[in-house]
């Protein structure tokens, strides 16, 4: 039984889903700002404002995390000195969802995921 389990899956299983929000979060910094379906958007908010988070502290101990979490070391390093000192002084909340209209070929709700 699934009980109090709110993840979205998309098509696949833990693997899958790991590789999906890695994928996104490195695009996501790379562009500060991403199109795709709510569901994507709101599925991925969590995992990027947690890596935000942690970049904020500027030591091996973070970097380390980060690399381990994005295995990508140039959008960790771009976390760590270009994003995340914006937000030093903010508790949370660092990304903002804006409704955008239909995809026009499946009629998917589309959402621009930006950073505040």
């Amino acid at each position: 039984m699934r009980h109090l389990k709110k993840k979205k899956f998309f098509h696949g299983g833990h693997a899958q889903r790991q590789a999906f929000l890695r994928q996104f979060a490195i695009s996501f910094f790379s562009h500060s700002k991403i199109i795709t379906t709510a569901t994507r958007a709101k599925e991925s908010r969590p995992f990027i404002e947690r890596l935000i988070t942690i970049g904020k502290i500027d030591s091996l101990a973070t970097r380390r995390l980060l690399i381990k979490k994005l295995d990508h070391r140039s959008t960790a390093e771009k976390l760590i000195k270009v994003i995340s000192p914006k937000y030093k002084d903010r508790k949370g909340g660092y990304t903002r969802v804006v409704k955008l209209n239909p995809r026009q070929g499946d009629g998917a709700k589309q959402v621009m995921l930006t950073l505040v």
